[in-house]
C-alpha cells in the first residue's frame, strides 16, 4: 500500500487549529484530554485508489478523516462490490470494541487520517465522557444516514439521487467552514462522475445528463468539471425531494 505515517509534530497547527476540530470525535475534549489523545495519535496519508483497510482485517487503530474522501465498500459472495457509504472530513473509521473491519475502506481521493491506537483509545472512552458522548452522537448520525440512504437508492428518481448527493456534500462542506446553509455554498465535488454513478446505482450517462439538467435549471452552477456552486441550498433540497435541511444526514 502506498501510504505514509506521520508524527503529530509534522502537523504544527495542532488540535486546536485542526480543520475538523468542531466536527471530530475529539470536538468536546478539554486541553488536558487533547494532550492525552496526542500521546496515542499519529497521522497517515493514503493516496487515491489505495485501500486503508480490508474487510475482516484486524483493526489496530481508529481514525478521523482530516481531509479527502474515502468509501465504504462491501463485497458480495459472487465477487460483486457495492459502495455503501462515504467518509467525509470529520467522519470516524472503526468501532471501539470491534477488533476487525466490517467494510473495505478505500481512499476515493488522497486522504489524511488522524489515527489513534485502538486499545489506548478504548481505555480513554471509559475514562473520558466527552469522547464517549461524542462518539455516541456520531454513531446515531451514521444510523440516520444509513436509513436515509436506503430511501435515496430505493425510491428516488435519478435527478433526486444526484441532488441528494450534492446536498449532502454541500451541507457537510458548509458545516466544516462554520457556514450557514442560507448562504451561497461552494465546494469541489470529491467524486468523479464514474464514482457517483457507482455509488448511486446509475449509469455514467445518466449522471452527466442530470448534472447538466441541474446546471441548466440554475439549481447549481459549475466552474470546470468539479467546482460546484449552490446559490440556494433550499432549492437544491427541494430537487432532492427533501423539505428541510434536517432531511439528509450523512
Amino acid at each position: 500500500m502506498n501510504e505514509i505515517s506521520l508524527k503529530s509534530s509534522q502537523f504544527p497547527n495542532g488540535c486546536q487549529n485542526c480543520a475538523i476540530r468542531h466536527q471530530a470525535v475529539c470536538s468536546r475534549c478539554e486541553p488536558d484530554e487533547l494532550e492525552r489523545l496526542d500521546e496515542i495519535k499519529y497521522y497517515r496519508t493514503v493516496e487515491a485508489g489505495q485501500t486503508v483497510i480490508w474487510t475482516g482485517d484486524r483493526m489496530e487503530f481508529v481514525a478521523s478523516v482530516v481531509s479527502g474522501i474515502a468509501s465504504l465498500t462491501q463485497t458480495m459472495e459472487d465477487g460483486r462490490t457495492q459502495m455503501v457509504g462515504l467518509l467525509l472530513p470529520g467522519d470516524f473509521i472503526g468501532r471501539p470494541g470491534r477488533e476487525s473491519a466490517a467494510y473495505d475502506v478505500i481512499a476515493t481521493t488522497d486522504i489524511v487520517l488522524c489515527c489513534f491506537r485502538r486499545k489506548p483509545f478504548e481505555n480513554m472512552i471509559v475514562q473520558t465522557p466527552h469522547i464517549a458522548q461524542r462518539l455516541l452522537e456520531m454513531t446515531l448520525d451514521e444510523l440516520d444516514a444509513a436509513r436515509e440512504w436506503m430511501l435515496v437508492l430505493g425510491r428516488k428518481t435519478a435527478r433526486e439521487k444526484i441532488a441528494s448527493l450534492l446536498a449532502i456534500v454541500a451541507r457537510r462542506n458548509a458545516a466544516l467552514k462554520l457556514q450557514g446553509t442560507g448562504e451561497k455554498i461552494q465546494f469541489d465535488l470529491p467524486l468523479t462522475r464514474e464514482a457517483m454513478a457507482d455509488y448511486l446505482g446509475l449509469t455514467l450517462e445518466t449522471v452527466s445528463r442530470q448534472i447538466s439538467a441541474l446546471k441548466r435549471d440554475k439549481v447549481i452552477a459549475l466552474e470546470g468539471k468539479r467546482h460546484v456552486i449552490v446559490p440556494d441550498y433550499r432549492r437544491l433540497l427541494n430537487e432532492a425531494g427533501d423539505d428541510s435541511d434536517g432531511g439528509m444526514m450523512m
